[in-house]
């Protein structure tokens, strides 16, 4: 297998120290992997500035390549914003399987975080959900309730 592929392979198994459930390609945090004789770079964007798991994203993501190369660096990057569309389908699927509500398609709103006024529950997939508090554990995540399986849960905002 080519080193870089091999690479992108190692990085399925480093997951956000938030959501262990989703590694940092299915979040989408990797933007680019470069592989030259003797070297591993890997460059990942933060979710938000100030995000408190890039720094240990990055680290996890130095540890796992250990090995790889004699010079394994990961850096944050800002050559771009990272946007919830990063997020792959398998990476939708292991939230809703965690219980946590996957970010809306990306409209015409331009709000920064626009809170859904409905979110389809990643339990039972009811619409018969309210949001109760527009601010979770984290900027990019909101508090709902369902109504039909009476389960809270955690609704990834758009961004």
């Amino acid at each position: 297998m080519p080193l870089e592929q091999a690479v992108w392979a190692a990085l399925e198994d480093v997951h956000d120290p938030e959501i262990p459930a989703i590694s940092v390609v299915d979040l989408g945090v990797v933007h680019r992997v470069q592989v030259a004789p003797g070297r591993v770079r890997v460059e990942l964007l933060p979710t938000f500035v100030g995000c408190p798991a890039v720094d240990l994203m990055r680290s996890a993501v130095e540890e796992r390549l250990d090995g790889f190369a004699p010079d394994v660096e990961a850096v944050i990057s800002f050559a771009e914003p990272w946007t919830s569309e990063r997020i792959t389908p398998e990476g939708h699927k292991r939230l809703r399987e965690s219980g946590f509500g996957p970010p809306a398609p990306a409209g015409d709103d331009e709000r920064l975080l626009p809170v859904l006024p409905v979110a389809p529950c990643p339990y039972c997939g009811s619409l018969d959900t309210t949001i109760e508090n527009a601010f979770g554990p984290t900027l990019c995540r909101a508090i709902y309730h369902c109504s039909a399986c009476r389960q809270p849960f955690e609704q990834f905002k758009t961004v």
